[in-house]
């Protein structure tokens, strides 16, 4: 079984644009209940992921009114490396990566880097105990 025939789609998931700020990105990882966004550039191409769990590291790391991070751009808060997988992947290898790097979402990106979609653990675990 593949990454691709569990993934989520493009619009099921949150993405923003590189410039879009702080705020706005929570508002969109609030739309989708995932405690994450995939930030990309305009061709698509993936940049970075912020976390809820980032989120709440940095604001503990720097001493500032919570508010003063609002208008920075989401980008300056993600991990500019995440760790991804591709469409033809083999699904348990990806869930055997998630549970090794302890995370709960991958990011899928094709082989010219572009976001086309997000493996989440629990819909890939769903699928394997049920093949």
């Amino acid at each position: 079984m593949k990454v691709k025939e569990v993934m989520m789609k493009i619009g099921e998931f949150p993405s923003i644009e590189k410039k879009t700020i702080l705020k706005e990105a929570l508002i969109e990882m609030g739309k989708a209940n995932l405690g994450l966004v995939c930030i990309v550039n305009q061709e698509k191409n993936l940049l970075g992921l912020m976390t809820d769990g980032d989120l709440r590291r940095k604001l503990l790391k720097y001493q500032k009114p919570i508010s003063s991070f609002f208008i920075d751009d989401a980008l300056n808060h993600a991990k500019l490396n995440p760790i991804t997988c591709n469409p033809a992947d083999d699904l348990k290898k990806a869930v055997k990566l998630m549970g090794d790097k302890q995370i709960w979402d991958l990011p899928v990106i094709d082989n010219e880097k572009r976001l086309v979609g997000l493996l989440h653990l629990h819909p890939a675990i769903k699928k394997l105990i049920e093949k």
